[in-house]
């Protein structure tokens, strides 16, 4: 882990993330990408063996990315991320607030899936092999909300992890200011 001295405080101050932090941060980052993908490609799909496959990956990946972010998060509330880097208090807020709202959706999309998928009547069994318990029960007219309420909370992950990367593009093109260094293995 990369630190330097603060001139204030003369303590030492993380300027990367840990080796785990990082590795938890890629993975959800490649799992939601490919889940929202597969999401989107198998909904407009006629009923088939392809489709039924795909739901039951989605619901597999779903479930990986809720225990995955569960860790994550004990993670980040058991160990101290890096300083912020120097920005406008907007900024800072808006990093904040986005990075807020991206945990909550880490969680809100596949507990809604978990439980639109209960309401719907079909079992999650994980990977095949570890039966789920129903978080409602089948209800055919509540199974049709929750798969908006999914629908519209994978949507809203969608736009935040956009305003993410812009602003991962903002620091690394116009700001220059080595913030993309701090989430990417390898020596800062």
């Amino acid at each position: 882990m990369t630190t330097v001295v603060s001139p204030i405080t003369r303590q030492p101050v993380k300027r990367r993330y840990d080796t785990f932090a990082m590795l938890l941060h890629w993975v959800l980052a490649v799992g939601i990408i490919a889940t929202f993908g597969v999401g989107l490609y198998m909904s407009d799909l006629p009923f088939s063996m392809t489709r039924l496959k795909l739901y039951n990956w989605h619901k597999w990946a779903g479930v990986t990315i809720l225990v995955l972010s569960a860790l994550r998060l004990l993670w980040r509330l058991a160990s101290k991320p890096p300083a912020d880097l120097p920005m406008p208090a907007w900024q800072a807020r808006a990093a904040h607030l986005v990075h807020g709202l991206l945990y909550l959706t880490f969680f809100a999309v596949p507990l809604s899936g978990w439980a639109y998928s209960s309401a719907a009547g079909f079992p999650i069994v994980w990977f095949g092999v570890l039966p789920l318990p129903d978080l409602v029960s089948p209800d055919k007219a509540l199974a049709h909300t929750l798969k908006e309420i999914h629908e519209l909370f994978a949507y809203g992950l969608a736009a935040l992890v956009l305003a993410h990367l812009g602003a991962v593009v903002k620091h690394v093109v116009i700001d220059r200011d080595g913030l993309l260094q701090r989430m990417l293995p390898g020596r800062g």
